[in-house]
This record gives C-alpha cells, structure tokens and sequence, in this order.
C-alpha cells in the first residue's frame, strides 16, 4: 500500500526534491507551503513544475501556523508528516528572533497537535547542525551537548527537537529529528553560500568573505539528504536524532577555487569581518545514521558543484 505523506515547506529546495523522490517512488503527497516572501515566489513555483503535473502530487498553499489549515490537511488520512517548513537562515534570525521563534516553535508545535488528532504516529523533524554552536569536539556527534547556540535560528531548531521528544514520550509518536549540514545542489536557496558566490561569480562582482577563509563547513549534496530523509521515514521508529552531512568538511577559501573551477571564471574575493551567529566549523559523525539508516553519502564537493553549476547555467541564471 502506497503511503499518505505530507510534506511542510514542499516548494522549497529540500522539499520540492524530496516531494520529486517520493512521487518516483510511488508516495501519494501532499504539499504544504506558504510561498514565504523570504524569497522569489517565482523561484518556489518552479521548484514544483514538475510535481504539479503528477496525479500523486497536490499543492496546498497555507501556514504552518494556522491550525484551522493543517487540520484540514491531516484529516484526510496521513501516514507520515515529513516537517521542513520552517523560517531559516542564521544571520536573518538575528535580526527577527521573534519571528523565528513564531514560525519554527509554535509552527512546530501546531503540526504535532495535528499529529495527535489525527493519529499520525510518523513524524520527521527537520533540524540542523547549528545546534551544535561552537562545539569544540570534531566530528558532531548526535551525543554532543547542544546546549549553547549562537543564534536565535540555531535556539528554535533545538525547541524543535525537545519539543517532539515530549510529544513521542506522552503520545507514543515515532519521530526522527534530522540534523542537516549545509544542503546544496540544483536549487539551492539563493540566499545561501554557494548560490550567491556563483551568481556574483558569474557575473563578474565581488564576492564577500566573511574571515579569513578558514571558516569550515560539511556541505551536503542534496541527492545525500533526499537518500536519508527517506531511510528515516522508512525506519522511523521510537525517538531518534540523526546528523545527515557529508562528513567532509571544507574550508571557505577552497570552496570559492571549487566554484571558481566550475565555472571556468577568476573570483573577485572582498574580505569581511565574521559575522555574529556564525559557527567556525561543522563537521557530521554519520556513524549512527549509517548503522540505523544505512546512510551513506557519496557525492564529492567537486561532483556536487558540477552538478549545481550545469543547472544553474541551464536556467540562464547569468541573465540577471
């Protein structure tokens, strides 16, 4: 029997692939998505083009946070909600903790509600490795203290995760809250390194570099993500937190060569100060994700920025 999936933030980068994986595979989803002004709602609505095309695939467009909506989507029968709605980006959260806190705490909580009404006992918790601060001991592990983030974003995914333990403990829900660590690939957020370093690349501008260029980060493929998402819904069961990297962490002075080999063109590199909020390095353990789930990232930085860089020249972004 083909499963009800319900998917939060669908039009998104992570979603809109995952929704694509699903409907391959032969899911029935549903897509929820707010079209957030975060970004060019033109940009969401062609992450789904295809999906909307699919008979196995409807688009509800509605908040989080409106329980009235979610309800209404629940009600007609789901066997696992995969959550990845949420506000995201580190230095945005600085300046609208409040914000944040609304859509990615009480968001969180109104579809866990949701859950319990309706007897949905799968639930995936999108989550991330800003959780892990400044954390001194590499590789993260999912055993780490998480204790002390550095930004209001990093704060609201760890409520996030402490949230759908209570809720797995008084409801008996299975729930896995996947850790991610710096997700690219065709589609990538625009507002993200990759993605913002290749437009400004591309068309000859400058690009800043917050640092030294020492700063490290475990930049993830997306086809790796969508692989382990779905190993956890497969294996969902009982309270499980999961970091889903790469475990290759790179330095930002390399990753702007890897760019810069790409897309066969010379940086124009402006050195900036650090910024607050920004963690010096990540770095993902996957050992428990490749014993529970059988997760097993293969995608290279080099293959990776290929991929994103064909992609991104086929959609003319260069055209701006």
């Amino acid at each position: 029997m083909n499963r009800k999936v319900l998917v939060t933030g669908a039009a998104g980068f992570i979603g809109s692939h995952l929704c694509e994986r699903l409907v391959a595979e032969g899911d029935i989803l549903t897509g929820l998505d707010n079209f957030d002004i975060f970004y060019d709602r033109k940009t969401k609505e062609s992450n789904i083009k295809s999906l909307l095309k699919s008979d196995k695939f409807e688009l509800v467009e509605g908040d989080i946070r409106n329980a009235d909506c979610v309800r209404s989507v629940c009600k007609s029968g789901i066997d696992v909600i995969v959550h990845l709605a949420a506000k995201a980006g580190v230095r945005p959260s600085i300046e609208d903790p409040c914000g944040y806190a609304d859509v990615n705490i009480n968001g969180t909580l109104v579809m866990l509600e949701a859950a319990k009404k309706f007897n949905i006992k799968k639930f995936i918790f999108a989550s991330s490795s800003s959780v892990y601060g400044n954390n001194k001991k590499v590789p993260f592990s999912e055993t780490d203290n998480v204790d002390n983030p550095i930004s209001p974003y990093a704060a609201t995914k760890k409520a996030g995760e402490l949230i759908c333990y209570t809720y797995h403990k008084l409801y008996n829900f299975d729930i896995n809250c996947l850790r991610f660590f710096t997700v690219y690939g065709p589609r990538q957020r625009p507002d993200l390194a990759i993605h913002k370093f290749a437009k400004l690349i591309d068309s000859g501008k400058p690009i800043p570099m917050y640092g030294d260029g020492s700063m490290m980060r475990d930049f993830t493929f997306i086809d790796d993500i969508v692989d382990g998402i779905i190993a956890a819904i497969d294996r969902c069961k009982g309270y499980e937190i999961f970091n889903l990297g790469e475990s290759q962490p790179v330095r930002l002075v390399d990753l702007i060569k890897e760019i810069e080999k790409a897309f066969g063109k010379k940086a124009v590199v402006e050195r900036l100060p650090l910024q607050p909020g920004d963690v010096e390095k990540t770095f993902a353990d996957v050992s428990k994700a490749g014993r529970m789930l059988e997760y097993n990232p293969r995608t290279e930085i080099t293959t990776g920025l290929k991929i994103f860089a064909d992609w991104f020249k086929q959609q003319h972004l260069h055209t701006y």
